[in-house]
């Protein structure tokens, strides 16, 4: 009887150590897709402030319409992507269209002292600023989950259960090549 109860301890053990790992794995997915959930959240806001500062460029930038026609293209395709690794890629096609929005402002020293234009930047700028924070949570899940799929013995569980590998939110081979060229500065 003594043989009977040891071998269904160690199936019971092993039974609980299977269901506390698949248990994890759900919890961190979770964690990740929440942590995406909070990204969506600032990027909204983002979309909704773009048409008014849009708008608000469109007089002072008339012959700079295939800038603005960049904005607004990248805008909707980010609001029609569906899945987390669609709305990565939105987002650089986005960053690259508002960097080209920022650069051509520069040239109109009238629209940069507007009082409109200038709270559309704060606002988007503090978005900026809250976007890199909520991505930085989310690749911080992300690297978390993926450990967890990755690592014995969960990687098992993983496994047996469909758990894929997550996509981090990263620059992306344009934005990284940028990165690497020396700054141009003019004065």
């Amino acid at each position: 009887m003594t043989p009977t109860i040891i071998i269904i301890g160690c199936i019971a053990i092993l039974v609980l150590l299977l269901v506390s790992l698949y248990n994890r794995l759900v919890k961190l997915r979770n964690n990740r897709e929440n942590a995406f959930a909070d990204i969506d959240v600032q990027l909204k806001q983002r979309y909704d402030l773009i048409p008014q500062l849009l708008e608000t460029v469109k007089g002072y930038m008339k012959h700079e319409e295939k800038v603005l026609t960049a904005v607004t293209a990248a805008r909707a395709g980010a609001l029609n992507a569906t899945t987390i690794d669609e709305k990565i890629a939105a987002e650089h096609q986005m960053s690259s269209a508002l960097s080209g929005l920022n650069i051509a402002v520069e040239a109109y020293p009238d629209l940069k002292a507007s009082s409109n234009f200038m709270q559309f930047q704060e606002e988007i700028s503090d978005i900026e600023n809250k976007l890199s924070a909520v991505r930085r949570f989310f690749n911080s899940s992300t690297k978390e989950y993926n450990n967890a799929v990755e690592t014995f013995p969960s990687n098992l569980i993983a496994g047996m259960f469909s758990f894929q590998k997550g996509s981090m939110f990263d620059l992306g081979g344009t934005q990284r090549a940028k990165l690497d060229e020396a700054p141009h500065i003019a004065f």
